[in-house]
């Protein structure tokens, strides 16, 4: 395959018109919240060190075909990211995050314009080249610690993704005790959605992800998940990433990521029931067929 490249600013900026991804972005998810099913957000890990599929989309090139993929799987929407958040997971630096995923999206946008993407970062450098590639969504799992981030997104007219985690991917889980960890991390979605407001993101953009796996242990992933009805009624859309999670394994047991599928099925089939919902996930082909069945199946109940 010809080697990627991410191209001038100017170039990447007149791929898209401003807004014009998160317009389509919208009428997609209307339309499929409208028929009773979650949208599905495929991962794309341009990373050598990824909790699940351990680098094996590590270069550019691999990831658009593995993208190109999923996209025609059925995604709805792929998630693009050039840094790991796994527990332990090491910083990378932001040329280097940029270098992995500006490449990927801006070739993704131009082979398949339908599929709306969104870039995993908490960087704003990296948020705004993805941006300008043709990205709509920035996906932060630290809910935009940094403030810059607001500026970016509400600048470009994108959506965003506000993800709760406790410290940060190196450390999140040596600390998971809450006293209420329900009420602790809907209270931190609230204020974070509230900032992203006062910074010019209107909340119709706004997405709230209680972040299944950063900083909880089992039985408090379990909770979450049990409480998205209560996330929900919060007014803001919800994405739920509990795809490929070990705490599938301290519950079912099994032998790696991998082998986690029915678990991962399970942990999304009650989003059904909810109004505007997001899953995240690495299976997409089974992922789509399942909540495709099972939202028939709530239907005809």
């Amino acid at each position: 395959m010809r080697r990627l490249a991410a191209g001038g600013r100017g170039r990447l900026e007149r791929q898209r018109p401003l807004l014009y991804s998160w317009h389509v972005l919208e009428r997609q998810l209307a339309e499929l919240w409208r028929r009773g099913r979650p949208a599905v957000m495929a991962v794309v890990n341009v990373t050598p060190d990824s909790f699940s599929d351990g680098g094996r989309w590590a270069t550019p090139e691999a990831a658009l075909a593995h993208a190109l993929a999923v996209a025609d799987a059925g995604a709805d929407l792929v998630d693009v990211g050039g840094e790991s958040t796994r527990p332990g997971a090491a910083p990378v630096a932001t040329a280097a995050e940029i270098e992995r995923v500006v490449p990927v999206v801006a070739a993704l946008v131009r082979r398949r314009p339908a599929v709306i993407v969104s870039v995993d970062t908490s960087k704003p450098e990296v948020a705004e080249a993805a941006l300008a590639a043709g990205a709509s969504v920035v996906n932060d799992v630290t809910a935009a610690r940094d403030p810059r981030m607001f500026g970016v997104v509400a600048g470009r007219g994108a959506g965003i993704v506000l993800m709760h985690m406790r410290g940060e991917p190196a450390t999140m889980q040596r600390d998971t005790a809450y006293a209420d960890v329900v009420a602790e991390v809907h209270e931190f979605l609230a204020g974070r959605a509230a900032a992203a407001a006062a910074a010019g993101i209107p909340a119709e953009r706004t997405l709230l992800d209680p972040g299944i796996g950063f900083g909880k242990d089992a039985a408090g992933n379990l909770r979450l998940l049990a409480a998205l009805p209560d996330l929900a009624a919060l007014g803001y859309p919800i994405v739920v990433g509990a795809s490929r999670k070990s705490f599938i394994a301290a519950v079912a047991g099994d032998s790696g990521p991998g082998d986690r599928l029915a678990g991962s099925l399970a942990a999304v089939a009650d989003t059904v029931r909810l109004p505007r919902v997001v899953v995240r996930v690495h299976d997409v082909r089974e992922t789509v067929q399942f909540l495709a069945l099972r939202a028939a199946l709530e239907g005809a109940a």
